[in-house]
């Protein structure tokens, strides 16, 4: 007998189950990450990105534990599974993550090049300084 088989024989008790521990290990792990976002940002993190976050949390556990509706909205907009309507929002906000990702990595290089600017010109010697020490004295 298969495990397919084995499964099937021992009813929907058997999958519910599985279901069940499946569910809570994905629902355990959002909550988790969840919570080291907000820890990992604090009181700076913008309202705005809390919101975000939590409307997050709600649809993935939403989605953890009916997935019967995320097929059904699948279907309202085209899209043949729930898994493949997830795949699709799942590739667009990673790119926009990346993108964001992108935009304050070149930001800080510009502070970085500008206060490193900053930092030679503040600590330049000046050019009369720089000649006499360079230059050797001239005999008159």
């Amino acid at each position: 007998m298969g495990e397919h088989e084995l499964i099937l024989s021992l009813g929907p008790t058997l999958v519910g189950n599985r279901t069940f521990i499946i569910q809570l290990l994905l629902v355990v792990g959002i909550v988790v990450i969840v919570g080291w976002l907000f820890m990992k940002r604090g009181a700076k993190q913008l309202a705005v990105r809390r919101l975000l976050i939590i409307a997050f949390a709600v649809f993935a556990v939403f989605t953890v534990l009916f997935p019967g509706a995320l097929s059904r909205v699948a279907n309202l907009v085209g899209v043949g599974r729930g898994a493949d309507l997830l795949l699709y929002a799942t590739v667009l906000v990673l790119l926009g993550f990346l993108a964001l990702q992108e935009a304050r990595t070149k930001a800080a290089e510009k502070r970085t090049t500008y206060l490193a600017r900053r930092l030679a010109i503040d600590e330049a010697q000046p050019p009369a300084q720089y000649r006499a020490e360079a230059l050797p004295p001239r005999d008159r």
